[in-house]
């Protein structure tokens, strides 16, 4: 049960301004929120894909900056959507310092409010299984109707933004810990964060923490 709006609180900039691998692991159980025609689509954080930058092969930022990765290189706080397969959308949030690379892939959510909405944009019927609807980078972006022309560099601290990231008190019991999946460069880092009691999300666990 969604608890109510007023009992969350919106992650500050301060949050971001720390390396990726902690800012994803601190994002999980967070909650996703869109604003659209007057209502509230929301997830919870159930998984999330640290990116290291400059450092990092797998990273956007990795070939240095450019008109499209900007996002990556600060302010953190910051929105990064980009498009794959000539088909998904993903969301990303810059970290780091601003002018330092860094960013955190949200791939999984467990949907909260508006899941009707949720469904009608996912082209799913009534009833439809969380995994269908959010489950996945591209999915949860559809679900929320997420796009890179409406909620690329959008600042997520700001209160009159419409994509935020709240905080509701909620933690998960257990994290695991695993590779990256769905990339060939880099793969074998274990910067993939995962609820541990999720169901949304493949099995791929390094570590439980």
């Amino acid at each position: 049960m969604a608890q109510s709006i007023s009992s969350r609180k919106l992650l500050p900039r301060e949050f971001y301004l720390r390396s990726p691998e902690i800012v994803a692991r601190n994002l999980l159980s967070k909650l996703i929120t869109v604003r659209r025609n007057g209502k509230r689509l929301t997830g919870r954080i159930l998984e999330t894909e640290a990116y290291l930058g400059l450092n990092d092969p797998a990273s956007h930022a990795f070939p240095g900056l450019t008109a499209r990765n900007a996002m990556l290189f600060g302010p953190p706080g910051f929105s990064y959507i980009y498009f794959i397969y000539g088909m998904h959308y993903c969301l990303n949030f810059s970290c780091e310092p601003d002018g330092q690379a860094g960013g955190v892939l949200i791939r999984a959510l467990e949907p909260i409010e508006g899941v009707a909405t949720m469904e009608q944009l996912r082209h799913l019927p009534a009833g439809a299984s969380p995994k269908l609807l959010t489950g996945g980078p591209g999915r949860l972006c559809e679900a929320l109707g997420i796009t890179r022309a409406t909620h690329n560099d959008i600042d997520v601290t700001r209160p009159r933004s419409i994509l935020q990231v709240l905080d509701d008190g909620h933690h998960p019991e257990a994290i695991q810990v695993t590779p990256r999946i769905g990339i060939r460069k880099a793969a074998d880092l274990p910067l993939r964060f995962v609820v541990g009691s999720s169901k949304l999300v493949p099995r791929r666990p390094r570590a439980v923490v």
